[in-house]
């Protein structure tokens, strides 16, 4: 059954994927390195995995399935959830695919070099209204989709 991970410690659309969860009764597990704060009730539940690097990434990995979606703005966890069969989508709403994480890889690759290098500083910009849209209908969009293949199958 359709499962919804998120990559919770800056994760800034949780309530988006609180309200659609809801909407669908579809199970979240938000996966931190330290507590915080979530809705009451049994649908949505907080992984706390020791801190470390990589460590909430890798729970993710070995939890998720084929037929669950992982929310994350890590491109390098967007790629080994899909390498699992999962549906990804980042936290402005891009979807990633087979065919656009080998893109999206290089591109992190690059814009850490330049970090490194002192060329670039600070990080992404913040969620604008639009992101947080297109985020929503992507995730809508997906849950569809699987739903309808899971009626497939």
């Amino acid at each position: 059954m359709l499962h919804i991970f998120i990559d919770a410690d800056a994760c800034p659309v949780k309530q988006e994927v609180y309200r659609v969860a809801n909407r669908y009764q579809l199970n979240v597990t938000l996966v931190a390195n330290s507590w915080m704060q979530i809705p009451p009730g049994r649908t949505i539940v907080l992984e706390v995995v020791k801190a470390g690097a990589d460590v909430a990434d890798d729970w993710i990995v070995d939890h998720v399935h084929s037929c669950d979606i992982v929310v994350t703005a890590d491109i390098l966890l967007a790629d080994r959830c899909l390498k699992k069969g999962a549906r990804v989508i980042g936290t402005s709403g891009k979807l990633f695919t087979e065919n656009n994480i080998g893109g999206a890889v290089a591109t992190r690759d690059l814009l850490a070099e330049l970090r490194g290098a002192g060329e670039m500083t600070g990080g992404p910009p913040p969620l604008k209204k639009r992101d947080r849209s297109r985020f929503l209908h992507q995730l809508d969009e997906v849950i569809q989709i699987i739903r309808r293949q899971e009626l497939i199958n």
